[in-house]
Order: structure tokens, then sequence, then C-alpha cells
């Protein structure tokens, strides 16, 4: 029974290591596509934005797990069936039911290698993809982080802690030097916003700094707003701004944690991020959803029929679920049940009609 388990597991995963190869492919065309504008401006090569590229990768791969291992494994099971090797395998003793199990084992096990992918190395590899791309064009940007960025521009340094939406920052830190790259103002704000050539900083303490004397003497100023004219303008913030399918789930939960403290809508964290938590469970119902059309009856049309019917099917159960996600916040539902209600559901029916049709 081992080699058996051994034999399918290398099956589906060459077939998922397949379809994954030929996913990044498109997703890599198209993209050196959309970079074909950007070519030719400072320093920015074609080799700069196939190196830009190439690390997305292991971002787009995780983004887009679920029908990926879909297709690769019911691909490998419906290549199993047309050469007859499934039907050797339940004359050997392995049931449906069984089979239908083993294979949603091996996807969770791809699921949970794309999962370590996505959240450790993922956000590495897009950050230097960021920096190394903005360093190509020129762009003033010094570091980003999953919550915030720092900026040097015109002899001034600007930290933004937390980036909601490219418009609006918390916990934003100007630093101004003079000449000689000496400090001579630290302004401060809890809030601030960014209106295209400015910064609007809401309440400001303002501390100035004189170093002409042997004693730096530090002066504070209180404002309601400050303003600060900058060079740089919205496509450079709006490359620093991270989606919250951009973050880690680490840090959608402290942006949960943030937002909540501070009375403000976090729903549509909370939405990517139950969105997250059951994504093995969604791809579990998605499995269970197309072997029904692989195990079926034969009589009615082709295995080859089937199985595009199955994977369609199961993908647009995904994709209701995530529009499903979404309008909820619009109707305020819980965001927990909008993401595991449909799934479960969908999982316990496969189940039970899988275990039927196993027993008859």
């Amino acid at each position: 029974m081992k080699i058996l388990n051994r034999y399918i597991t290398k099956t589906l995963l060459i077939y998922t290591l397949v379809v994954l190869v030929i996913w990044l492919g498109i997703y890599s065309f198209f993209n050196f596509l959309a970079e074909l504008s950007s070519i030719g401006q400072a320093n920015y090569t074609s080799l700069s934005a196939i190196k830009y590229i190439a690390l997305q990768m292991p971002e787009i791969a995780y983004k887009h797990a679920s029908p990926v291992i879909l297709l690769g494994c019911v691909l490998g099971m419906g290549y199993l069936a047309t050469t007859s090797q499934l039907l050797i395998l339940r004359v050997s003793g392995l049931s449906i039911f069984r089979l239908t199990l083993l294979t949603a084992k091996i996807a969770l096990m791809f699921v949970f290698v794309l999962i370590v992918i996505g959240e450790v190395f993922a956000p590495m590899a897009s950050e230097m993809s960021e920096k190394s791309r903005a360093k190509d064009l020129g762009h003033s940007i010094a570091s980003q982080t999953q919550q915030g960025f720092w900026i040097k521009e015109s002899g001034n340094y600007i930290n933004v802690k937390k980036n909601f939406d490219g418009n609006s920052f918390a916990g934003v830190t100007l630093i101004q030097t003079n000449a000689n790259n000496e400090v001579e103002a630290v302004i401060t704000s809890d809030i601030a916003s960014f209106n295209g050539d400015s910064l609007a900083f809401g309440n400001t303490d303002i501390f100035l700094i004189d170093g002409s004397s042997d004693f730096d003497i530090i002066s504070y100023k209180k404002r309601n707003s400050y303003n600060q004219s900058v060079s740089f303008d919205q496509d450079l913030i709006d490359s620093l701004y991270k989606e919250p399918e951009d973050l880690t789930t680490w840090s959608i939960f402290k942006q949960i944690q943030f937002l909540s403290e501070n009375k403000l809508d976090a729903d549509i964290y909370k939405v990517e991020f139950y969105k997250r938590l059951f994504k093995p469970l969604t791809l579990v119902a998605m499995i269970l959803l197309a072997m029904l059309f692989i195990f079926g009856s034969s009589r009615s049309t082709s295995l080859g029929k089937k199985i595009f019917l199955g994977i369609a099917l199961s993908l647009s159960f995904e994709l209701t679920s995530r529009v499903g996600a979404a309008i909820s916040i619009g109707f305020s539902i819980s965001p927990l049940l909008s993401a595991i209600l449909p799934s479960l559901g969908v999982m316990i029916l496969a189940f039970v009609l899988l275990r039927k049709h196993s027993a008859s």
C-alpha cells in the first residue's frame, strides 16, 4: 500500500509542478509586457525587469496555490483514470473514498509547502524586488517594510509606520537635515495624509535642534497641523502601499489589532485573514467537489468532459467564495462565517456523496 501511495503522490506532484510552471510562465509573460513601458528609464533594463519578475514568483505561487494544486491533483487523477490505472488501484483494494482522501491529503501537503514559501520567503523576495526596481528607476525609496516605509528626498528622511491606503498614514516622522547632514528638526505626528505634492500632518510635535553652539539647544513646538512639500509623486506611494493580500498573515493579524484598538474599520483585513486561515479547508472542498465528477458514472459523458466540469465547478466555487467574502463587508456579515460556512457546507455535501458512491 505504501508503494501505491508513493506512486500516486509522485504522479500528482509531477502534474502540480507542470501546472505551476505553466501558471508562473503565463504570469511572467504578462508582467514583462507591463514592465516594457518602464524599460529604458534611468538604469532600468530588460535584465532588471526579468530580475524583478523572478523575485515576484514566490508571491504569485502562494497567492494562486489553491487553483494550481486543484488543477494538478485533478489532472493527475484524470491521467490515472484515462490510462485505466485508477481502475487497477480500485481493484487492488483502494476504494473511491480512500482515493479521494489520499488526494486531499497530498493536496494539503502541497498547500502547506506553498504556505511556508508564501509566509517566509515571498515577503523577503518581494521586498528585494521592489527595492531593486526602485533603485534602477532612480526613485527615492530608502527601505520598505510590511507595515510602512522610509523615504529619503531633498535632504529629508520620512518614516511612515503604517500605510493604510496610499494616502492615509499613521506614525509619521520627518527628519530634516542641513547641508552638513546634521539633524536640524524632528517632526512627528500620529496621522498624516498625502495629497500629491505635500504631506499634511495632524496634531504635530516639532523638535528644533540648534547645534551652532558648544551644546545642542532643543526647542519644542506643538501645532494643530503642519504641511511639508515633497518631490515624490503618488505613483511612488502607490508602489509602496500593500493590499491585504500582499501582507503576511502575521502582519494582517497585527493590522487588525491596531485598527480595532483605534476603533477603525478592520473588516477588509479580517476577510483576508480568515480566507488565509481556512485556505486548506477551501482546497479540500474544491477537490472533493471535483472528485465527484472523476469517479462518477461514465455512461453519460466522456471522462475528459467530466474533469473539465469538475475543475470549472470547483474554480467557480472558489470565485464565489471570494465574492461572498467581499459582499459580507457591505452587508455587515461576520467575515468568519462568510469564510467558513460555504467551504464547510460544500465539503460535507461532497463528503457524503462520495461516501455513498464508494459504498455502492
